[in-house]
Order: structure tokens, then sequence, then C-alpha cells
């Protein structure tokens, strides 16, 4: 009966059809020239603008379908029943539309929109991505309520449907219900946020993403770990950019017994001023410092403390500090001992050695 009724479309609505398409077609074309000539500059605006241009050019076939189709026959013809509610196409379609319109809406606002405000307010890339989801998520559950209220499906009916998930989350779902909350309190109280450094089980990376369930890091070595959100929360995590990024480097140096300690003190405070001059990240507030840590097995013991204003260079600057230590060291004739240790050789009891004789 349906497809009945789909041939016995007369020729004039199939022109129609085809005339509106053709006007979406001079409709892009009129509004990306329109767009253009006011704004001249490539900026947010005017790719939020194409943005929700392009939603319209592309759904506008339904949005027609809907509007001159209205009280055809095929479009409200019931396809499958849910309660005692019959969903039919129209009721697809306006679900579509809803859910559709509500994605580009959210994409516009966290892509093109928002980044406005994040710049003139100086946000930092946690407070960003932590409201970039929040309007995400705020978007799309009111579209999908809306949109089911507009299907017909009674909300209340799904409380039904919420003690049955309730209990799921209550014997098997424990991890994921955990890590989701954990995410909500990573997004909102910020123990962690995006861009930080941090280090988990000797592993230094940066975190990218902060989801629902999981977290994202990326090491050094460009390689990504997916870790659950519940993790950051009940492990012992390190964050290196957590309210105050300064960090501390140390540089161990050992010295041969009979160099000269206060020449010493004097050559590693001097790699100090050469590195702050060569890196503006080095900072001279808390100023360097020279610890005699003790005496060692083969040296003299010694560690240089240098404050940098950015953790992500922890590396680099530790290998620039170390190649300048070395190299001052040489030029002023302070060496760098190999371990040392003494080897006691005792005599053997003669007894043994004749008794091993008399044997052979």
């Amino acid at each position: 009966m349906l497809f009945n009724q789909v041939n016995e479309w007369p020729w004039t609505d199939i022109l129609i059809v085809i005339g509106f398409l053709l006007f979406l077609f001079l409709l892009r074309l009129g509004s990306s020239f329109l767009i253009n000539r006011i704004f001249r500059e490539k900026g947010s605006i005017q790719k939020a603008a194409f943005s929700l241009i392009n939603w319209v050019v592309f759904n506008g076939l339904l949005l027609f379908v809907i509007f001159y189709f209205s009280d055809a026959a095929w479009l409200l013809y019931p396809l499958f029943t849910i309660g005692q509610v019959d969903i039919t196409l129209f009721l697809i379609i306006i679900a579509v539309l809803i859910i559709t319109f509500a994605y580009r809406l959210s994409k516009v606002l966290n892509e093109h929109l928002l980044p406005f405000f994040f710049e003139r307010h100086h946000l930092d890339k946690g407070i960003q991505f932590t409201m970039e989801r929040v309007v995400h998520y705020v978007i799309m559950v009111v579209a999908i309520l809306v949109s089911l209220t507009t299907v017909g499906i009674d909300l209340s009916a799904l409380t039904v449907f919420a003690g049955v998930l309730g209990v799921g989350i209550g014997f098997g779902m424990q991890n994921i219900a955990s890590n989701f909350i954990s995410g909500l309190i990573l997004l909102f109280e910020r123990p962690i946020k995006v861009g930080d450094r941090v280090l988990i089980d000797d592993v230094i990376g940066d975190v990218e993403k902060i989801s629902m369930r999981a977290t994202v890091v990326r090491t050094l070595e460009n390689e990504h770990i997916i870790i659950p959100n519940s993790y950051f929360l009940e492990e012992k995590v390190v964050n290196r950019s957590f309210t105050d990024p300064r960090l501390r480097l140390t540089i161990p140096i050992g010295v041969a017994y009979g160099s000269d300690a206060q020449e010493v003190k004097e050559i590693l405070l001097h790699v100090a001023q050469l590195s702050k001059q060569q890196n503006a990240i080095v900072l001279d507030s808390p100023a360097p410092f020279v610890n005699f840590k003790g005496f060692g097995d083969s040296s003299l013991d010694f560690e240089l403390f240098v404050w940098i204003s950015d953790p992500k260079e922890v590396i680099r600057m530790k290998s620039e500090l170390n190649f300048s230590i070395y190299e001052q060291l040489n030029e002023n004739g302070v060496e760098i001992p190999f371990p040392q240790r003494d080897l006691h050789i005792k005599s053997a009891p003669a007894s043994l050695i004749y008794g091993q004789h008399e044997d052979s």
C-alpha cells in the first residue's frame, strides 16, 4: 500500500522536488557570496555562518518533505509501534533534524564562537576543554529529550528503564559507573586538566583528552596511553603543572678526591648562569644552588639545583646542563673519576696448597 502510494506521485510533485533542489543549490551559492562580502576576512564567525548554511542546505530536502507532503499518507504511514505510539517516517525525520541540528550547533559553538570567549578571558586549556564538553553534553541531552517528546514517547516511561539501568550498574557496571563519575570529578574539580604534564609509573606524558570514561595521555615517545578516570583519583599521580608550573632540576655530579670543592661550586654556578643567558625558561628566583651531597666511594658528590618555568623542557634542559658541566670541568682541569674499588688478596694456607699437590 505504501509503495503504491509512492508510485502514484503526480509529475508535478516530482518537478517541485527537483525545483526545490535547484533552489537549495542557488541558496548555497548566494549565501557563500553574501557571507564572503560581509566577512571579508576569513574568521570564526564566517566559518560558523558557513557551517549553519551547510546544515540548512543538506537538510533542506527533509524540511521540504515535511512541509510539502505533511498530509501525504505515505509520510504518516506507521512503520512500527513503541508502546502505544505509532512511529512514522514523519516523526523519524523530525527527530533526525533535531539531533543533527543540535550536533551542528554544538560544533559551531565549540569550534568557532567559544574560542572568542576563551581568548578574551585568558582561560587555560583545561577550563576550555571542560566548558566545551559541558556545552556539548547539555545541548545533546536536551536535543534527545526534545526529539523523544516530539516523537510522542512519554518520558515518564523511562523511569522503568532507569531503574533497570541502576540495577545493572550496581551489579555489572561498577567500573563503568566509577569511571564516569570520576570523569565528572576530573572535569569540575580539575586535579588534572588538558595540557598538564604528568608522571605515571615513571612514564612522563601530557594530558590530551578527558572523556567520560577514560583519559588520553601522550608520552614523550608520542605513544598514547588510555587510562581509566578512576585511576587519577585512586592512585598517586605526579602533576608537574598543577597550580605552579615551576620545576626544580637536580643535576648530580661527582668529581675526584683532591679537587677544590669551592672551585667546583663556582664552576657549577657559572654553568647555571650561562644556561640562564641561553634559555629564558631558567629562573633567577629561586636562585641556582650547589649542594655538597657528601663523600662517595669514588668521588666527591655534588648536586646542581636549577629552577625552570616549563616542566615540558625537563629532558632538554638536563641534557644541555650536562653538556655544559662536562665542558666546563674539562676546561678547568677537574677530573670526573671512574668507579674505584680496592681488591685485597689473602694468601691461602700452606696446608691447603700442599694438600692439593698431594691429591694430584
